[in-house]
């Protein structure tokens, strides 16, 4: 992937802050997160999409629907507090 101007990198971050996605299947690198969904925190000026999949990291894939596929609002199943790392986290047991 080419790194993006300023220009570009501003247009990936209008187009996929705040999405829900999914990583596209057949990508070997990535296949850790198949069937996860994912909420795009950001985009970086490197042109990747930080996403966060709801288990305390946020991970950098590329800003590209070669890589990300959003998700319609009914396949959306993204829990923002799965994690443990909430401001005040529910009491585990």
């Amino acid at each position: 992937m080419k790194f993006p101007s300023f220009d570009d990198a501003e247009a990936l971050k209008a187009e996929w802050t705040d999405k829900y996605v999914r990583v596209r299947e057949g990508v070997p690198e990535y296949t850790r997160f198949a069937g996860m969904v994912g909420r795009v925190v950001t985009v970086n000026y490197g042109g990747r999409a930080l996403v966060d999949f709801a288990d305390g990291a946020w991970y950098d894939i590329p800003a590209t629907a070669a890589f990300l596929e959003v998700v319609t609002a009914a396949d959306v199943k993204f829990d923002a507090t799965a994690n443990s790392a909430q401001k005040l986290p529910t009491r585990q047991s």
